[in-house]
């Protein structure tokens, strides 16, 4: 692996509340995750990237920080972490952590302050608010008791900074080195697009409750400027210390061109390809995609790591499952509680676009779950859902709860192995899940965990997989191929019937009929 490690790494993202619980009490924590590193080394990854483990209410899962330079007892101490990251380690696996600098708590202590209306200017509050809609449904602005109103582009409890303020940049600079002193590979960035606002708050059309995906409509809280010298500050700080530090931004955008200002030159070293996850099952969809993507990647000498998953999505074999007319629908999070999902389809895609993801050129990060292939959990009762786009929107939307379930380890019944005593997690598994556990699928050859196990051992192996380039090969509208250099082809039918293939079969991700490909299968050729 190049210096750059970054460019062609396997990441695996820890959602910790739903991990592995280490003491008992329903939820994940840093000492369970130790006690699973093995997992993800004997699955092969180089890093892993945990989300947010702060001190926190939890009123949005832990993207509400209330001190970002320390653990929540609830997930442990920084000794545990210091133990994670050292055990990590010694299995070759490094550690990126999540920072979250477009919002903070209502408890951390400089909100506390400003409520107390001591640098208030920290934060962004106005005497009337304007018509900005929060992103999880509702008005962006909410009054305290002096009568002004704070912004906050997401739940109420999670007031907007004011990166215009110097005393703001400083302690995030800070943040970082913190961090970086206790080893860290890196920093993936909430929402690094929306940190600055542009001045004067100018108003802006937009229905409340906007999807989490939105379009590339010029909005003044989005892709300003500035952003892209506050980022050449970050990298300069990252480079400063030694073993090749990463940062990874999460930046949804649907045309490709928003991301180039942020991948030329000396600004991120790494932003999310988010666009494969919103694109229905469709070899004419998926290519678009991947061209455009790596066509920028190359021309900007940017990295643009593919990911099918992650904790603000349903779940790839439920997304698969669906109508596909329904995945880019503005209204997908209420209708999948409501149409049927057909879990067999939706498995044989997903264990497909397993194998293109890990084909691609660059990095690929995997949500954790997927390499089990669990479906999305549809049915969790109102009472017990935690996601405050639940609410905010009406109950309108599920949210996205239903991906944060807790993973299933081994046995029959909840809680799965999830901990090592009888306990309801913090949220309800499914019945059924022992099947898809870990324990059952590594005894089975042809399980999904097996299947990104052989993918990713065999893409360590392969002189052409990793970072490179690819060349489009033509089987027919309904077929996704590419050659990589050396000696190997990568082929997916997206069609209904199959299609005849010709090769050293090195990986497939179903059974052949012989010399054809059949439909939703993906196969990897010498």
């Amino acid at each position: 692996m190049s210096a750059e490690w970054w460019r062609e790494a396997i990441v695996y993202q820890v959602y910790p509340r739903s991990f592995a619980d280490g003491d008992g009490d329903g939820q994940g924590d840093l000492r369970g995750l130790i006690s699973r590193l093995d997992h993800l080394a004997e699955l092969g990854v180089d890093a892993l990237w945990l989300s947010p483990f702060y001190p926190s209410p939890l009123a949005d899962g832990g993207y509400d920080v209330a001190d970002y330079r320390d653990v929540d007892p609830r997930y442990g101490t920084l000794a545990d972490f210091d133990h994670l990251v050292a055990e990590a380690g010694r299995r070759g696996i490094r550690v990126i952590v999540d920072i979250v600098p477009n919002h903070c708590s209502v408890q951390h202590p400089w909100f506390r302050e400003a409520l107390r209306g001591v640098g208030r200017d920290r934060f962004i509050f106005r005497d009337r608010p304007n018509g900005w809609q929060s992103k999880f449904g509702g008005s962006a602005w909410t009054q305290v008791e002096d009568g002004q109103w704070y912004l906050h582009l997401f739940d109420a409890s999670q007031p907007d900074w004011n990166w215009r303020h110097p005393e703001v940049v400083a302690m995030f600079e800070d943040v970082l080195r913190f961090w970086l002193d206790r080893g860290v590979a890196g920093f993936r960035i909430d929402v690094a697009n929306m940190l600055f606002k542009q001045d004067g708050l100018p108003e802006v059309e937009l229905p409340a409750g906007t999807p989490l995906i939105p379009a590339d409509a010029a909005v003044p809280y989005e892709n300003q400027p500035e952003l892209l010298e506050l980022y050449r500050s970050w990298r300069a700080i990252l480079e400063g210390y030694p073993g090749a530090r990463m940062s990874v931004a999460e930046i949804w955008y649907g045309n490709a061109e928003v991301a180039r200002p942020y991948l030329t030159g000396d600004g991120l070293a790494q932003l999310f390809n988010f666009r494969l996850m919103p694109a229905p099952w469709s070899a004419a969809q998926f290519r678009t995609v991947i061209e455009e993507s790596h066509r920028l990647a190359m021309e900007t000498g940017g990295s643009i790591p593919w990911v099918l998953g992650n904790h603000d999505v349903p779940r790839m074999v439920t997304r698969y499952g669906i109508d596909q007319d329904l995945v880019r629908a503005p209204t997908a999070e209420v209708m999948l509680g409501q149409v049927e999902v057909d879990v067999a389809v939706g498995t044989r895609r997903a264990r497909a676009a397993a194998l293109l993801l890990l084909a691609l050129p660059g990095s690929a990060y995997i949500y954790q779950g997927d390499e089990l292939g669990l479906p999305e959990h549809l049915t969790i009762p109102a009472g017990e859902r935690r996601d405050p786009m639940f609410e905010r929107t009406a109950r309108a939307f599920i949210g996205r709860d239903g991906c944060r379930v807790p993973l299933p380890w081994s046995g029959q019944a909840m809680p799965y192995g999830f901990a090592d005593v009888p306990v309801r997690p913090w949220l309800p598994q499914p019945e059924g899940w022992g099947t898809l556990s870990v324990a059952e699928q590594q005894a089975d050859d042809g399980s999904t965990l097996e299947l990104y196990r052989r993918a990713i051992a065999e893409r360590r192996r392969h002189p052409a997989l990793g970072d490179g380039d690819l060349t489009w090969l033509e089987h027919g509208p309904e077929v996704l191929a590419f050659q990589r250099e050396p000696g190997f082809t990568l082929m997916v039918n997206f069609g209904a019937e199959p299609v005849p293939f010709t090769g050293t079969v090195l990986l497939a991700s179903g059974p052949l009929d012989g010399g054809l490909l059949p439909c939703d299968t993906a196969v990897w050729l010498a």
